[in-house]
């Protein structure tokens, strides 16, 4: 009898997490779930400029558009740059939030209060004012950064790897505060008794982080991970704004950009569509198996 009250304590235990998301996915699921089904549906259909006047009517091409897509040898190479564009991101997002978060557990009071401001300010500035910014910190013949440097007409958005190297930094500079934030706040509730002991067995304050205080974070850190590779996946202001549409001859060019200019720049709506599909394929992939691999460590939340 014992067993069966316990066994039904412990289920309705486990269901107790969905039964608090209800509310949550009550609002969530109707707003993801029609325009996802909308995007679903352009993506099977011929829809360009003629259809959207409503002259002719669509006409349905079932996977049609995802064989033009993944036989176009310019598709692999956006995904390519893409991947490797976040991927960068990803880690110096995650390497400057880290930093600081620790920076911030060793300063004073007021020395953190500016840096949190700081960091803050650049997180709540909209992408297109941040992008203006930089640009016009960068620009060519009035740049400050070319008057202090001497480089004087020297365009940093000419050169593929430069301007990558460039609008990376602005995303990781719009990117940083949340790793920042969220990691500090988990440091300081790593419990001191912890760190003491870690301490008093003679581990130094690197050996602390990666064996103490990293195991504790880590579902957090995944977390962080998981944002930080969706928001810097699906990049497009900063690409857009910075290099006029995807750059010289669209050497700058990331999926969601590549996606932009199919369906509104070449009236391509349908295969424009099935980009947004597949970049929310592969994002919905990186994420399940993510999680998985935490989830086999015993430490996913």
């Amino acid at each position: 009898m014992a067993s069966t009250v316990r066994g039904g304590r412990n289920g309705h235990g486990r269901l107790m997490p969905l039964w608090l998301l209800l509310p949550t996915l009550a609002v969530l699921v109707p707003l993801f779930a029609y325009p996802l089904y909308q995007l679903g549906l352009l993506s099977t259909l011929e829809f360009g400029q003629p259809q959207v006047s409503g002259g002719v009517p669509a006409r349905f091409l079932g996977a049609g558009n995802y064989t033009t897509l993944l036989t176009d040898g310019e598709f692999w190479t956006v995904l390519a740059q893409t991947v490797g564009f976040a991927a960068a991101c990803v880690v110096a997002t995650l390497a400057v939030g880290a930093a600081l978060a620790v920076l911030l557990t060793r300063v004073d009071r007021v020395p953190r209060l500016l840096l949190s401001f700081a960091a803050l300010a650049a997180w709540a500035a909209p992408a297109m004012t941040g992008s203006v910014v930089w640009m016009f910190l960068f620009d060519t013949n009035l740049g400050l950064v070319n008057e202090v440097l001497g480089l004087s007409g020297y365009n940093w958005l000419y050169d593929r790897d430069v301007a990558f190297l460039l609008i990376g930094a602005v995303v990781v500079w719009h990117s940083f505060p949340f790793v920042m934030v969220t990691l500090y706040a988990g440091i300081q509730a790593v419990p001191k008794p912890v760190l003491e002991a870690a301490e008093l067995d003679g581990a130094g304050p690197w050996v602390a982080w990666r064996r103490v205080i990293v195991p504790i974070l880590r579902p957090i850190l995944a977390i962080v991970v998981i944002q930080s590779i969706i928001w810097d996946f699906k990049v497009f202001t900063q690409v857009y704004v910075m290099t006029g549409g995807g750059g010289i001859a669209g050497q700058n060019m990331v999926l969601n950009v590549y996606a932009y200019q199919k369906a509104f720049a070449s009236s391509q709506y349908g295969l424009g569509s099935a980009i947004g599909v597949v970049t929310t394929a592969i994002l919905v992939v990186v994420t399940l198996f993510y999680l998985r691999a935490l989830r086999r460590t015993g430490e996913a939340l």
